[in-house]
């Protein structure tokens, strides 16, 4: 079984209540109901919201517990929301506050559905072709976002992360995929190709997967973009893959061959990307799970292991 893409939320009243009464005041009504959402692992609130006079809107809001990283996070999402251009297929931005250790944000509510679990074809065929779309609209990228190397630096180095740890004795490597754990040292020596490999002026969203996604009749509403930055125009694509795969998808490489963003691609540049890939998703997975996040380092490594399938496929290492 898949593990869930789901964090620990608070409900609508765990706001303070000088923070919701800003949320009426910009939204210009009194909330009469909020539906918790239980997506994506993010530890605060996010609840659709219905006001007296029928209207809807979408909020996300963490305080500094139990995560005290999330603010930040949600600080990041304000500041990219708030730049995208009105075309992206993102839902309407509406506002943000910042008050008393507490991020909220405000969106228009999108009445559609996540994709179907597994995967069903038609759905991953259209998140595919909004993918493509999604390269080609957000080139060169709208706004003035942190290249991938920024953003990533410190993270896309898992395997030399977990070889240090190997060699200090803090890792026995006990449950590590034998191949992986047998070229560890030939994984950590070509991690650090991944920054140059993925160099490139795309917008990429950074983290789509099938809970980052919304479904209507007519589009795909992608939301959640605090970790958007420049890079190569399959930047996403290779990201998204491992989850689609770990999801019931079909072999990461055969959507990758096909796809148009990876049209044309290197296919060195590729595989050094999707070395740091692994490596961020192996090694963050064997780390205990961040405070209010219970199911992250579960999901990060079934997305490893997919993605580690890919790898082997891609590498005549033995």
């Amino acid at each position: 079984m898949t593990p869930p893409a789901t964090g620990r939320r608070l409900p609508w009243d765990a706001i303070p209540a000088a923070l919701r009464a800003d949320v009426e005041k910009e939204l210009g009504g009194e909330v009469a109901e909020a539906a918790t959402q239980p997506g994506g692992f993010s530890p605060g609130v996010a609840a659709r919201l219905r006001l007296a006079d029928g209207r809807r809107a979408f909020v996300k809001a963490v305080g500094p517990a139990p995560n005290p990283d999330s603010p930040a996070i949600h600080r990041a999402e304000a500041a990219i929301a708030a730049a995208l251009p009105d075309d992206a297929p993102t839902p309407a931005f509406l506002g943000s506050f910042d008050r008393d250790g507490w991020v909220v944000l405000l969106f228009e509510d999108v009445d559609g559905t996540p994709p179907a679990q597994p995967w069903a074809p038609d759905e991953l065929g259209r998140v595919l072709d909004a993918v493509a779309d999604l390269s080609r609209t957000l080139t060169p990228a709208p706004l003035p976002a942190p290249s991938a190397e920024e953003r990533f630096a410190n993270q896309f180095q898992g395997w030399r992360d977990l070889l240090a740890a190997h060699r200090r004795g803090d890792d026995d490597l006990a449950g590590l995929d034998p191949w992986a754990a047998e070229h560890l040292p030939r994984l950590a020596a070509a991690e650090p190709a991944w920054a140059a490999a993925v160099a490139g002026t795309t917008l990429a969203h950074a983290d789509l997967r099938a809970d980052n996604l919304i479904l209507t009749p007519d589009r795909v509403v992608v939301v959640d973009w605090p970790w958007a930055c420049r890079a190569a125009p399959w930047f996403d694509l290779l990201l998204f893959l491992p989850s689609v795969r770990m999801q019931g998808g079909p072999p990461c490489e055969d959507l990758f061959a096909a796809h148009p963003a990876a049209r044309h691609a290197d296919g060195d540049a590729v595989t050094a990307a999707l070395v740091a890939w692994s490596g961020f998703l192996i090694g963050h997975g064997r780390r205990p799970p961040p405070p209010g996040l219970p199911t992250l380092r579960d999901f990060q490594t079934a997305q490893g292991l997919a993605a580690l399938e890919w790898l082997k496929a891609r590498t005549t290492w033995p």
